[in-house]
């Protein structure tokens, strides 16, 4: 082959990989700024801030290697949220967001490692040494991010203040509980639901033979009380949440009067904690405290880790509990209101294993896990469950019971 040839496919193969690059920076950069200006936490706002910074310029280097090697400007293809509005981080909210751009950068470390073994551009190899080494501290960053500690990385000029008290300012009534954030509730509704009444349906089966009214009798009841029972523990629960968060913010409004200086102190060493030096802490905190109830939102936010806003309400956390519920319970019924006998009962079991594959990787949106592979552990624990059942049900019925 001639060496043109070569050095034409080479030179392919180095701007293909340049162009991954930049739109992978250029997607990086969108998701972090998304989730900065939605971010309700001002600290971690700013920190998101400065990563989105770094995968901007990042992406400027990248275009900039690419024009040198005399390939076309890269244009972005992805969306103008990045991955932010992807369902698996709406589903999951911030923690799980975070913790998916955890795993993001340790892909993007471990592609640009490959490429240095791989591309043999010296200009190209240049770039990957010093995005290599920023990527690694984004990586510790967002670690630090999960476990609450927000200094800032290393090379990134130190937090503003006066920045951060203005987008708290700006933010104070803007604290909601993430959209798509009940997804969750549901995906875990449909899956009890779905391995209830799945038991129930598989024991009836084995104990009647698969008669047509025992099973619906025992299935829709079943369905019935389970899901009453999902909705009503879930707006208990919901309401005693937001019942506590009342009693402790009364409890802190009345220690803010009683010693305001200790109060303000408090929320200080909350901030000295997240990385902010003890003078911009205070000043910060003496901004805030001039105005009684913005001191008490915040202070009650860093002691608490929540807002009013962000509490679930009751109304929706029975109603997405209950409904779930019903939905995935009424998964194995269905074929016993068309069929009855063993036809019937191969059917709901194959039904109910499909319905069990799709829970499990439906739950990978809000677990990080694999799809499939959740996919395929559900399924294999419905399987058991309900190949037990089933058992059980012709002992009893063998039985007389």
């Amino acid at each position: 082959m001639p060496t043109a040839a070569v050095n034409g496919a080479k030179l392919k193969k180095i701007l293909d990989a340049l162009e991954g690059n930049w739109q992978a920076e250029m997607e990086g950069y969108h998701t972090y700024q998304t989730l900065a200006d939605r971010d309700t936490e001002p600290v971690r706002a700013q920190v998101l801030r400065h990563l989105a910074q770094a995968e901007i310029e990042h992406a400027s280097l990248w275009a900039e290697r690419i024009k040198e090697l005399g390939g076309p400007e890269p244009v972005y293809t992805g969306g103008p949220a990045g991955e932010a509005d992807s369902l698996a981080n709406r589903a999951g909210g911030m923690r799980m967001a975070l913790r998916r751009l955890e795993i993001e950068e340790s892909r993007h470390i471990a592609r640009y490692g490959e490429q240095l073994k791989a591309l043999g551009d010296e200009g190209s190899i240049a770039i990957l040494e010093h995005v290599i080494e920023d990527e690694k501290e984004h990586y510790r960053e967002l670690g630090s991010l999960l476990r609450g500690h927000y200094a800032a990385p290393a090379g990134v000029p130190k937090i503003d203040p006066k920045a951060v008290l203005d987008e708290m300012l700006a933010k104070r009534n803007q604290g909601r509980k993430q959209p798509g954030a009940w997804i969750g509730d549901a995906i875990y509704g449909v899956n009890d639901g779905l391995g209830a009444i799945f038991g129930i349906v598989s024991g009836v089966s084995g104990a009647t033979a698969g008669n047509q009214s025992y099973v619906l009798l025992a299935g829709l009841s079943g369905m019935i009380a389970s899901a009453l029972s999902m909705g009503s523990g879930a707006y208990l629960a919901a309401k005693s949440e937001r019942e506590i968060y009342l009693a402790e913010v009364a409890r802190e409004r009345e220690a803010i009067k009683m010693n305001g200086p200790e109060a303000r102190e408090l929320l200080s060493l909350y901030y000295q904690v997240k990385g902010l030096p003890e003078a911009d802490a205070v000043h910060m905190v003496n901004h805030i405290a001039s105005d009684p109830e913005q001191l008490l939102r915040a202070l009650a936010s860093e002691r608490l880790g929540s807002s009013e806003e962000a509490l679930s309400n009751p109304i929706v956390s029975a109603s997405s509990g209950a409904l779930s519920t019903a939905v995935g319970a009424m998964i194995p019924i269905v074929p016993f209101f068309f069929m009855h006998g063993v036809p019937a009962i191969i059917a709901a079991a194959a039904v109910s294993l499909a319905a069990h594959f799709a829970v499990g990787a439906a739950k990978s949106l809000i677990t990080v896990r694999s799809w499939w592979s959740s996919g395929l552990e559900m399924t294999v624990v419905g399987a058991v469950e309900g190949a037990v059942t089933y058992g059980i049900g012709i002992l009893l019925g063998k039985g007389g019971m």
